[in-house]
């Protein structure tokens, strides 16, 4: 199942221990190099100025760090942090409850907001633009709106779907992020790091194994790390070799591009039943048993990272590269590997 899925870049319970990992400064913080040095001169202004830090909007795929940065601003602002989600706030009041007891330059962190209900939404208008709040009374005839103001916050919003945020929220942000996928030599330092951290001894090669297969993203990386560990302490003498990390890894099913067994069934199936594209998404989706936005949101960005899929008007293709990873013939393909095009 989806779920069970080891190469998701998704919140897994096993990474409650990943706490431990995060960096808790901007210096510690690895990569993401233009976001670091904008919100580093922000940040100092906003002190400077003794004053709350503009509104953030931090987007991009699960798992680079977006709840890492809101954390890391708080402590960079000296300010509490107040952590909850978009699905969490079911009613405007709830959200109110949380604004009305925020301090003076407090940090509101609130992950996947672009599923926050649009009534709960509204409430948000006010509070980022003026820092204030109407709050609604009684009932019926005996209903009075109490208009009460509210110190001056941060709120940092965290979404994976950016494109699904409203314009008048998304206009409310002074500072938008894009968070970008992680280079293999990034995402060696912060496995580096990480093995440090878990005093597990790692030879650089090891290391640079485990980046590579990560799928750029930090949070799977340090997912890798503690199943490469298990396997180096059974198997490995406690050293993580590039041998081990090799065998640990393909015991996981995780190729050396870090495509998995889910990834590799979604494109023989487009390459088996439909000549590699193209292929409708719902289509696709109904032949693999996978719900659509977990092929769009979860399966395709990194497969077009890679240039193995494209998404065109008509549907998706496969591209030559796939075919020729996945160790099979491209229909129409020459001798010479070049493709035949039909005129």
């Amino acid at each position: 199942m989806f779920e069970d899925r080891f190469m998701d870049a998704g919140y897994h319970p096993e990474d409650a221990a990943e706490q431990s990992l995060r960096p808790k400064t901007l210096r510690d913080y690895i990569g993401q190099n233009a976001v670091k040095d904008s919100l580093s001169i922000y940040i100092q202004a906003a002190l400077s100025r003794r004053d709350a830090l503009d509104h953030i909007l931090l987007y991009g795929p699960p798992g680079l760090g977006k709840t890492t940065l809101a954390n890391i601003v708080a402590a960079e602002m000296g300010s509490n942090i107040r952590i909850t989600s978009g699905p969490a706030i079911e009613r405007p009041g709830d959200l109110l409850s949380i604004i009305t007891n925020l301090n003076q330059g407090d940090v509101l962190f609130i992950d996947e907001i672009h599923r926050l209900s649009r009534t709960a939404e509204e409430v948000l208008y006010s509070a980022m633009e003026d820092f204030a709040v109407d709050i609604v009374t009684g009932k019926g005839p005996m209903a009075n709106s109490i208009h009460m103001t509210v110190p001056r916050f941060t709120l940092i919003g965290a979404t994976t779907r950016a494109g699904q945020l409203s314009a008048p929220l998304r206009d409310r942000f002074g500072i938008l992020f894009r968070l970008e996928m992680y280079s293999p030599q990034e995402l060696a330092k912060i496995v580096g790091r990480s093995a440090s951290i878990l005093n597990v001894e790692a030879a650089p090669e090891g290391i640079l194994e485990i980046a590579r297969r990560s799928r750029g993203t930090p949070r799977i990386a340090n997912r890798m790390l503690k199943r490469v560990r298990d396997y180096a302490q059974v198997k490995g003498g406690g050293v993580i070799t590039l041998d081990i990390a090799r065998e640990a890894i393909a015991m996981q099913g995780v190729d050396e591009l870090g495509l998995d067994k889910t990834d590799r069934t979604m494109l023989t199936t487009m390459m088996d039943k439909f000549g590699g594209g193209p292929v409708g998404l719902d289509t696709l989706a109904a032949t693999t048993g996978e719900d659509a936005i977990t092929i769009e949101d979860v399966y395709e960005p990194y497969l077009m990272q890679l240039g193995f899929l494209m998404r065109t008007p008509r549907g998706r293709i496969c591209t030559p590269a796939a075919w020729q990873h996945m160790g099979r013939t491209q229909p129409g393909a020459a001798a010479d590997g070049q493709v035949r095009m039909e005129l």
